[in-house]
């Protein structure tokens, strides 16, 4: 028998009052219940006291041949959960044109207020990398830990040669209240390389790391402030080693 989802969560780590990244599969959960029920689970056993960030990246419409991001309107393009998150009354989203973050509680409007200063996607103003101020936990709900964007954050702050694009772009921001903003950014480019963001679990113990089951899905549940100081640690050994060279087709 599948314990209730708020039971999964404590026994996996997780607390009411904590700031917490989640990544999500619909499909990995198996549960009878929709996206916006299973949102409502997490914020309701947060409470109060506490913070749901789920991205809301648009990097596969937001580019230099469609540069416009409308924080009300461009739907992610990162999974159901995300699409539905953004859309509930109540959530804010960060200003950036292809990784937004939407938030949802206590800290939700001091962790995105300053993405709009980042030139990059995952900088420090990101509510990704703000988190790290509040005991942020990184929850992934289905085996996704190769989804693991603070891993993007660590790469900036370490200078990882593969990550971000030469030139910039000129952004046109539209924040909630239909306001303009124009910004040259620097994009991701990761062309030729693969991301291996699953080989974090071999960086990281307990209690750093824990596993568990949120509905029948494998989840992780990760200490952010941990991750940054492995994976630093491994970056300086091997400036590589979060990725894998590919051949690209011509």
């Amino acid at each position: 028998m599948i314990k209730d989802i708020k039971s999964q969560l404590l026994e996996l780590g997780l607390y009411p009052g904590d700031v917490v990244l989640m990544h999500s599969s619909m499909k990995a959960l198996k549960i009878n219940k929709s996206p916006t029920e299973f949102i409502n689970d997490i914020i309701s056993f947060l409470g109060s006291e506490g913070t749901l960030l789920i991205p809301g990246f648009s990097f596969e419409s937001v580019n230099a041949e469609n540069p416009i991001f409308k924080a009300k309107e461009t739907e992610p393009c990162v999974g159901l959960i995300p699409r539905t998150f953004f859309r509930i009354p109540g959530v804010t989203r960060s200003l950036h044109p292809t990784h937004s973050v939407c938030a949802f509680g206590k800290r939700a409007k001091e962790l995105t207020s300053g993405h709009i200063l980042d030139e990059t996607p995952v900088g420090l103003y990101s509510p990704i990398m703000q988190m790290l101020d509040y005991n942020g936990k990184i929850l992934f709900v289905g085996n996704i830990l190769h989804a693991c964007t603070f891993m993007h954050g660590v790469e900036e702050i370490v200078g990882a040669p593969y990550t971000l694009a030469k030139e910039r772009v000129h952004y046109i921001i539209e924040d909630e209240n239909g306001q303009v903003i124009e910004k040259d950014m620097i994009p991701h480019a990761f062309h030729g390389w693969r991301q291996e963001y699953q080989r974090i679990k071999g960086i990281l113990d307990y209690p750093d790391i824990k596993t568990g089951e949120v509905g029948q899905a494998k989840c992780y549940l990760i200490d952010a402030s941990a991750l940054l100081a492995k994976a630093k640690e491994k970056f300086n050994e091997n400036m590589f080693y979060f990725v894998t060279g590919i051949r690209e087709k011509h």
